[in-house]
């Protein structure tokens, strides 16, 4: 069976075989994912010189393909050469995220005035994983010497939070993706949680779920063009495989859990998947962050759907959460996430299921397990380790919780 889906959804990472050397896509594809530009490669807790096999190959730095390139129009936008969208090259003042969508629809800018606001697909397209979060208190209103945007900032306009005294790291962006469950929630009914929308943090590397209400302003950025980027096409091939046609990738239909393998640490979910024999094919990767991100779907929850945050085509494992229910994973991508006070421990995963934390509920004061980020959050894990080495309350102001084992999707370039 073939599936169009009209959903911000996407598998293509854009990663080795699928743009020559100039980064030009060699495929007419309609969704192009843009590499994340992350060209060093990692251990455990450092760069390293890239592995020729064996422990730590196959990792994001190895596979490189649609690279970044954007063409300055003059007139205060960018044209991005891969994705064909448009963008504001300077960034809004910030503002609550009930006037993002009106301010977008009023902008005229370069002679356009067909500009809106974001999905969170769209703008997750001009995030770069050579960005760094910095060695520094997150809590401190300047960034530390070592933070680096996660975004061209040589393209783009940029600037870090904090100038009210607040976070440096509060540098998240509006969009118009919407959750379909709701965040701060726990599944007692304790909490019964707050509409949120999920923005992008070019200050810290990650999509989290914000409420739309509360009093917070957000950055807005406001795109045009190409109103296909990100509608997915899978296949159903018959043969346990899903082919994105819009994106030119082929998926494990099943994941590491239903495979026989289950969760894994960074450094095995790299190994899982490059030494898969599945289907015929034997050329399986652990997909970047942007490649796995693409398989959100948005429209689905726990909550919602009772099923993972991905399309029905594909099965994803369940497990059972911190808080003792019945919820679905968070996986794990090649991308390391330079995060924490030790630059290369994390690396990249996806939640499908609930991005969990341990933390106090806004009603109730209790220590709570909450749904502080929604289904289709994107975050760090330690690559290594015993999880129980870790404060239950997790990491971060919003205790997320650390699992260090993860499951994994494994993705390949379709013929």
């Amino acid at each position: 069976m073939r599936y169009a889906s009209l959903v911000v959804l996407c598998a293509l990472g854009c990663t080795k075989g699928a743009a020559d050397d100039s980064g030009t896509p060699t495929a007419d594809l309609p969704y192009v994912i843009v590499d994340t530009n992350q060209s060093l490669c990692y251990d455990n807790t450092q760069s390293i010189t890239c592995p020729t096999s064996g422990s730590h190959y196959g990792q994001d730095a190895q596979y490189s393909g649609a690279q970044p390139s954007y063409t300055d129009n003059g007139d205060g936008t960018i044209t991005d050469d891969n994705t064909a969208l448009i963008w504001q090259q300077e960034p809004s003042e910030t503002m609550p995220h009930s006037d993002a969508a009106a301010y977008c629809d009023g902008l005229e800018l370069g002679g356009r005035d067909d500009w809106r606001l974001p999905s969170t697909k769209e703008l997750y397209s001009l995030i770069e994983f050579d960005g760094a979060t910095g060695t520094g208190n997150p809590e401190d209103s300047t960034a530390p010497p070592d933070a680096d945007p996660y975004l061209d900032d040589g393209v783009f306009g940029f600037e870090y939070g904090g100038a009210d005294g607040g976070r440096y790291i509060d540098a998240q962006y509006a969009t118009t993706t919407i959750y379909v469950s709701r965040v701060m929630a726990d599944n007692d009914g304790l909490e019964a949680g707050q509409e949120a929308f999920f923005g992008v943090n070019f200050a810290d590397g990650r999509i989290k779920g914000y409420p739309t209400e509360g009093g917070q302003d957000w950055y807005v950025r406001c795109v045009a063009g190409n109103t296909d980027y990100g509608v997915n096409d899978f296949e159903d091939n018959g043969d346990e495989t899903v082919t994105d046609h819009a994106t030119g990738r082929m998926w494990t239909r099943a994941d590491s859990g239903t495979l026989g393998t289950g969760v894994l640490d960074w450094s095995g979910a790299l190994a899982f998947c490059e030494d898969l024999d599945h289907a015929g094919y034997d050329d399986w990767r652990l997909p970047n962050a942007k490649e796995l991100q693409s398989l959100l779907d948005y429209t689905r929850s726990r909550d919602t759907t009772s099923s993972a945050a991905i399309d029905a085509v594909f099965d994803a494992t369940a497990i059972t959460d911190e808080d003792g229910h019945e919820n679905y994973g968070f996986y794990w991508t090649g991308t390391t996430h330079l995060d924490g006070q030790i630059l290369g421990a994390d690396a990249v995963y996806v939640a499908f299921g609930e991005a969990l934390g341990y933390f106090m509920g806004p009603t109730t004061g209790q220590d709570l397990f909450l749904d502080v980020h929604g289904a289709g959050a994107q975050r760090g894990d330690p690559k290594a380790g015993d999880a129980d080495d870790f404060p239950v309350w997790g990491g971060g102001p919003q205790g997320d919780v650390r699992r260090v084992y993860n499951l994994a999707r494994c993705v390949r370039d379709a013929d």
